[in-house]
This record gives structure tokens, C-alpha cells and sequence, in this order.
């Protein structure tokens, strides 16, 4: 079946990576039985039904399926255990490359579960902080925007001097692709829709402002996008729709701060020495460019019309550039 055969596939794939570094502490310890009840023995190694729970949780398996997935997972976490057997046989277990993944694999899940409880005791946004949140930020809920924008994509080797002139006299875009297409200059055209939302405050106020014969220039490492905006719409959400993506991004906010307290105070209560570290200072950060063509660094990737207000959109119009 293709999902036995993509499940194990994943479950051999992480076999060595991960397994191994994790039954490396077995190998320490051969006395200590695992929890949960016993399912199959290989090599005396144990797989439990724990073990076969997890693995189906993470699979969001859905009830009909429980039965034969389960009889799947199982003959996949037997392969992979013959894998680490043999892995930790020849000694990958002990090479400083797994020790390592051991280590950062065994920190991640420690942090995990402390971070969780702290979690845990965050209190949910009320329905009072949620409507003040709205009220306080027009420009993403009842001033958002929307940008219906056409865009052309070309490699950035081609983003040439002489170019830019040409994008610095140019009104529209359409005499930019007459120049591409004369100079044989290849390119993506096509057109998409973006609101206030989904960008950083500083790319909103220049797409609002400087929009009117403005070509605006994002690179994205090996290509480039040159942007110009067609038309600015309003595109109202009412407080109904934004209150779930608000919730989020609230309880995501005080569970920062409560992380960030919590770093604080172990960092105040710990004895922390910088050994061999240079010192290094920051990137200064890029301005935007206030001419004609607007460089602006942050990607349009995946523009598209969307829903009142995407996954993320509010973070990302709060914290501006990444």
C-alpha cells in the first residue's frame, strides 16, 4: 500500500539520524526496561505499545485505518530497529557527528517538554484584550488594504545597471517587458493580490504611498521581482473573523514574554563565561531605497487572494521585516 510504503520510508529514513542517537543511551543502559506494554522483541529489544501510539498519533491516522495501520507501523518501527541494531553495531552510535545530533536531539526534547509547562500556565486573551487589540490596529482590520499588484520575475544577474535606468524612466511595467523581450531578457509575468496584512508596516506605507508610477525591486537572492501596483483597495475585516488570528497571535505574545522572563531569570541566577568567542557586532540594517525603484528586502513569495486574514498575517504586520 502507498501509505505503508511512505510510512516507512519516513520511519527508516529518520532511522539513523535520530534512532540511533536516541538508542545510544540503551546501549548505557541495557537493564532499563522500556514503559508500556511489549509488542515484539528484536534482538531483545523491545518495541511497546507506547511506542506503536505515538507513531500512529503523529500519523493522524483516522479510525478506520486504526487496524491496518497499526499492523503497518509495527513492521515499520521492526525495520527500523534492525537498522539501528546494525547501525549501532558498526559503531555510527559512536562517531562525533551522531554524538552531536544525540545531544542537540536530546536538549530539543528536554527544552520541549520545560517549555510546555510554562505554557501551560499562560492565561488565554480575554475577550477584552481581543477587542482592544482590534480597535487599537485600523491599518490590519477595519483600514487593511488590499494590493492588486502584477509582478515580473527575472534572475538577479540580469537586474543590470543599464536596467535600472530603464526601470527609473519607466510608468508602467509594460515598458520594462518591451525592453526584456528586446533584449532578450527572460521573465515571469503574472499578477497577484496582497493585503496590509500579510506585509511588514514599512512595505505597506511605501506600496500606499509611493505606488503611483512606482516599480518597486524585491530581491530574492538568485531571482528578482520587480513589483507594480495596480490598484489599492479597501478590504475591511470585521471583528468576528479576526478574533480567532488574534487569539493566536496574543497567546503566542505572552507566551514569548513569559519564555523571555524565564530566560532572564536563569540567566541572572547562572554563571555564564564566553570562552574563545570574537566579538561581533550586528549587521547594520539596509535602508529602504527612497528612489524611483523601491528595493524592498523581503520576499513576495506565494502572493495569491486569500482568506479575510492569512496564517501568521497578524504577526507578520506587527514585527515588520525578518
Amino acid at each position: 500500500m502507498a501509505f505503508a510504503n511512505f510510512r516507512l520510508f519516513l520511519l527508516l529514513s529518520g532511522a539513523i539520524s535520530v534512532a540511533v542517537v536516541l538508542t545510544a543511551c540503551d546501549k548505557e543502559e541495557p537493564t532499563e526496561k522500556k514503559s508500556g506494554q511489549a509488542l515484539v522483541s528484536v534482538n531483545g529489544k523491545e518495541i511497546t505499545m507506547l511506542q506503536l501510539n505515538d507513531e500512529i498519533r503523529r500519523a493522524n491516522i483516522r479510525a478506520d485505518q486504526y487496524e491496518a495501520a497499526s499492523k503497518q507501523l509495527l513492521e515499520s518501527l521492526i525495520s527500523r530497529q534492525l537498522i539501528v541494531d546494525e547501525a549501532v553495531r558498526n559503531k555510527l552510535d559512536r562517531t562525533p557527528e551522531v554524538m552531536q545530533a544525540r545531544e542537540r536531539v536530546i536538549a530539543q526534547v528536554i527544552t520541549q517538554a520545560y517549555l510546555q509547562g510554562i505554557m501551560s500556565k499562560v492565561v488565554k486573551p480575554t475577550k477584552a484584550e481581543i477587542d482592544e487589540y482590534y480597535q487599537k490596529h485600523p491599518e490590519l482590520f477595519t483600514h487593511r488594504k488590499q494590493f492588486d499588484l502584477t509582478i515580473v520575475r527575472i534572475a538577479t544577474k540580469d537586474l543590470s545597471e543599464e536596467l535600472k535606468k530603464v526601470l527609473d524612466a519607466a510608468k508602467t511595467l509594460d515598458e520594462v517587458v518591451l525592453w526584456l523581450e528586446k533584449n532578450k531578457v527572460q521573465y515571469i509575468r503574472n499578477v497577484a493580490s496582497r493585503s496590509s496584512t500579510d506585509l511588514p508596516p514599512q512595505m505597506t506605507t511605501l506600496l500606499q504611498e509611493k505606488s503611483k508610477d512606482t516599480i518597486f525591486i524585491i530581491n530574492e537572492q538568485e531571482t528578482s521581482s520587480l513589483i507594480y501596483v495596480n490598484a489599492v483597495k479597501e478590504s475591511p475585516v470585521a471583528l468576528a473573523s479576526a478574533a480567532p488570528q488574534i487569539e493566536r497571535f496574543l497567546m503566542n505574545q505572552k507566551f514569548k514574554e513569559a519564555t523571555d522572563a524565564e530566560i532572564t531569570r536563569l540567566r541572572a541566577a547562572a554563571k555564564i563565561e564566553y570562552l574563545n568567542v570574537k566579538d561581533q557586532k550586528p549587521n547594520d540594517e539596509k535602508p529602504v531605497s527612497s528612489s524611483s525603484n523601491e528595493l524592498i528586502p523581503d520576499s513576495l513569495e506565494g502572493m495569491s487572494n486569500s482568506a479575510p486574514i492569512s496564517e501568521g498575517a497578524i504577526e507578520r504586520g506587527i514585527t515588520g521585516f525578518k
